[in-house]
């Protein structure tokens, strides 16, 4: 398998934006890989967007991109407060939130949905995501879940033992509103970046898979 680094940015910091439907989404679909990219690249900037939420989902959030995001790595950090389940009914103040938060920052590199998620959130999220940065690489996310939608990703990244525990505890801890839900389940947690790291042959036995729908290479 042909193994490819992720360059820093010439005279400047890598700009990474992690784009979520849900408060915990970006921490379930690649929350590994923003700590694996952080020991990468220390000096990386990670900007944070959040579309649905409540005041103590919200709390919650914060807490989870503090456990997950070093502070001299804190980037612009949005969440909204559009109703969970609805977000298709305000698509043209999603759009506009998203082409607001698109002047503040300028990314390297974007995480989102997966477009093909059944979820009607994530699927809004995606499509949006990709209508308001054309011209960006974007690494999109899956989250396990009832509906059966994943799909085999084309890209993975390796996570490290430690790593892989540090997510599972983060959002175990984050997110006690969620504890109720039959979802909610360290092994589930695990047991996704297990079957990714069967697919990649990680050393460790963990990754986290995702799709990327457009690269384009520069030959040296």
């Amino acid at each position: 398998m042909f193994a490819l680094n992720l360059p820093s940015p010439h005279g400047r910091r890598l700009e990474l934006l992690c784009i979520g439907a849900h408060c915990d989404d970006i921490e379930i679909g690649c929350g590994g890989t923003l700590l694996a990219l952080q020991q990468q690249h220390p000096d990386c900037r990670i900007h944070w967007l959040v579309l649905t939420s409540t005041p103590s989902r919200r709390d919650e959030t914060l807490a989870a991109a503090t456990a997950f995001i070093r502070p001299s790595a804190r980037g612009e950090i949005r969440i909204f407060d559009f109703p969970d389940g609805l977000l298709p009914a305000h698509f043209v103040d999603v759009k506009a939130r998203f082409e607001s938060f698109k002047t503040m920052i300028e990314p390297d590199l974007i995480f989102t949905h997966h477009g093909m998620d059944r979820h009607q959130d994530h699927s809004l999220t995606s499509q949006v995501t990709w209508q308001t940065f054309r011209d960006h690489t974007v690494w999109e996310y899956e989250i396990p879940k009832y509906d059966g939608d994943l799909t085999t990703p084309n890209m993975y990244v390796p996570l490290s033992n430690s790593i892989a525990a540090h997510k599972v505890d983060a959002i175990m801890r984050s997110f006690a509103s969620q504890a109720t839900k039959p979802w909610f389940k360290a092994d589930n947690l695990r047991a996704i970046m297990r079957l990714r790291g069967l697919e990649s042959r990680a050393e460790s036995g963990f990754a986290e898979g995702f799709h990327c729908r457009k690269l384009v290479y520069f030959p040296s």
